[in-house]
């Protein structure tokens, strides 16, 4: 996309004010990427802080009008540079957008995206009602982003992702027109199912700037185990063990270089000699859980299990799994990442993570692997020194391996992260030509100067 770089801002400013329009260099440049530190991030013509549909409105017809391209951004805690600025683009951060309404009759919140995924959940057990989905970013991580990624997290192996609890959307199309789709109806198959589109769509088909949210009633106090095993082998094949018989809130896997760098993070004890460990938990009622945790212990020991731990205590269990959600930051305390997010079908779990241990050592570059092993979802993450050249394009070459493994195991490159800028050059061989084909037509229909997101997925 070419851009005019003599764009004259003076309307966007008169219309929304330089509160809101921010053109400073150096109050700009936090915009410019996510937590992928995409290094052919753009500087922006400017970054619009919207507080309302009718702000991004004004900004994206501003951006229409000129032929400006417009990345949409939320908390910025991405991982797949898909909220990287390009050059000469108008950011649009919803992180002012923060109002929220919860309606406890008929269990749904109308959220508008800049609020925090912990904020929401927070909201929620105001009411004694609960929002399901929870990376391990929780805390960090906007709803708006959420959405854009279809992000998943720990309980999502028995409660599913953020689309399953998306009803309804207001969103900013590319010519600046809010549309409102869905609501607050348990069923409706009027027209097409335009939300679900909407909802992984990375911010390259529009802006959502409002969401009604299916809630749940609270979560019971989950039991927890967890169990380590001395190979990779019997790790997983205990997750399968697990998943055919069982229905977990929560099954969490963790790799030997997981688990020492959390160690070094949290000094909690935990078994550095371990290739594995599993984080299991049940949320069923107290004698059904504790049932269901004997049961996954039995499976663990008959899978060679070198240690089984089992605890009801809330707090006790809430340690492991805060020592889960730590495994990106303690693994980012031994080097620069590549982040993955490959899944595949369940049963090919244990050739993915022998076939990444295999490309680990022959490139020689540390791979430490954390999973939503319940889901086949797993975030191999590559570690390097950046000063290193020769292990940097070890690196790079190992993050495409891992890719193109995920691939011919039935697999897929990202599971909720989204494409982003990172993984858009394998995107043509996952989805193939005739489906590529039909994400470009949706693409060129709802934004046919091609403005929304460019280089994100597209």
């Amino acid at each position: 996309m070419t851009v005019d770089v003599q764009v004259d801002l003076s309307p966007l400013l008169a219309e929304l004010g330089d509160d809101v329009v921010v053109t400073d260099p150096d109050r700009m440049d936090k915009y410019r990427w996510d937590r992928a530190n995409d290094p052919d991030a753009g500087i922006p013509l400017a970054v619009v802080r919207a507080e309302s549909t009718e702000q991004v409105q004004a900004a994206v017809r501003f951006a229409a009008a000129h032929g400006v391209p417009v990345v949409p951004r939320g908390a910025g805690s991405g991982l797949s540079g898909g909220a990287s600025a390009v050059p000469g683009c108008l950011v649009i951060s919803t992180e002012r957008m923060t109002a929220i309404e919860i309606d406890p009759v008929t269990r749904t919140a109308v959220v508008q995206p800049g609020l925090m995924n912990a904020q929401v959940k927070a909201a929620a057990a105001e009411h004694d009602l609960w929002y399901p989905p929870d990376p391990s970013s929780y805390e960090i991580c906007s709803i708006g982003g959420n959405i854009a990624t279809n992000a998943g997290g720990l309980c999502c192996v028995k409660y599913g992702v953020t689309t399953d609890y998306v009803l309804g959307l207001t969103v900013v199309l590319a010519d600046g027109t809010a549309v409102t789709l869905g609501g607050p109806r348990l069923k409706d198959v009027a027209g097409l199912s335009l939300t679900k589109l909407f909802v992984g769509s990375e911010g390259t088909l529009g802006i959502v700037t409002e969401i009604v949210l299916r809630l749940v009633p609270r979560q019971r106090p989950p039991a927890t185990l967890v169990a380590t095993f001395a190979t990779l082998e019997d790790a997983t094949a205990t997750v399968l063990a697990i998943s055919q018989r069982l229905r977990p809130s929560m099954l969490e896997f963790m790799d030997g270089p997981t688990i020492n760098a959390v160690e070094d993070l949290t000094k909690m004890g935990l078994d550095r000699s371990a290739a594995a460990m599993l984080v299991i938990q049940s949320d069923e009622p107290a004698g059904h859980a504790a049932t269901e945790c004997e049961l996954i212990a039995s499976l663990c020991e008959e899978h060679h299990a070198t240690e089984v731990f089992h605890t009801d205590d809330p707090d006790e269990g809430e340690a492991f799994v805060v020592a889960r959600r730590n495994a990106i930051p303690a693994i980012e305390q031994t080097g620069t990442l590549l982040l993955e997010d490959v899944g595949v079908p369940l049963p090919q779990l244990g050739a993915l993570v022998d076939g990444i241990a295999a490309i680990s050592a022959e490139r020689e570059v540390t791979i430490a692997v954390i999973a939503h092993a319940g889901d086949g979802n797993t975030h191999p993450l590559i570690v390097f020194d950046p000063a290193d050249e020769a292990m940097k394009a070890r690196a790079e070459t190992a993050y495409g391996e891992v890719m193109t493994l995920a691939m011919s195991l039935g697999g897929t490159i990202t599971g909720e992260h989204g494409v982003g800028r990172l993984k858009r050059p394998w995107l043509a061989d996952y989805l193939g030509p005739d489906a590529l084909a039909l994400n470009q037509r949706i693409k060129d229909a709802l934004d046919p100067q091609g403005i929304l997101n460019p280089g994100a997925m597209f």
